[in-house]
């Protein structure tokens, strides 16, 4: 493989990197504030389910749990498609990686 090809390779793979970097750090930040609302919405339920009032569960519902539940539902899905756009960048990192290091006959 000719040097120029494989330094270019190489550059593009670096900028490939800072990408799924900056992909993983999103994917941390959401995954962390996905388990936040999983113990937010969690405790909501519980003390849903030991209040006898009526109108005070529906209160409880509409103030927090919905919206919660709407937060955390909306979380997995990013958390879903960070996880598929992770996939993705490595698979150019691997096959980056794979075209550098080939013989010109290979």
């Amino acid at each position: 493989m000719e040097p120029y090809v494989k330094d270019a390779l190489l550059e593009w793979k670096d900028e490939i990197e800072q990408q799924k970097k900056e992909i993983d750090e999103e994917y941390d930040k959401v995954k962390t504030e996905l388990q936040l609302y999983s113990y937010k919405f969690g405790i909501t339920k519980q003390v849903i389910q030991s209040t006898i009032n009526e109108e005070m569960i529906k209160n409880i519902k509409k103030t927090y749990q919905q919206p919660f539940e709407e937060k955390y539902n909306e979380l997995k899905q990013q958390l879903k498609k960070l996880e598929e756009k992770r996939s993705v960048f490595n698979m150019f990192v691997e096959k980056i990686e794979i075209a550098s290091v080939k013989e010109p006959n290979s």
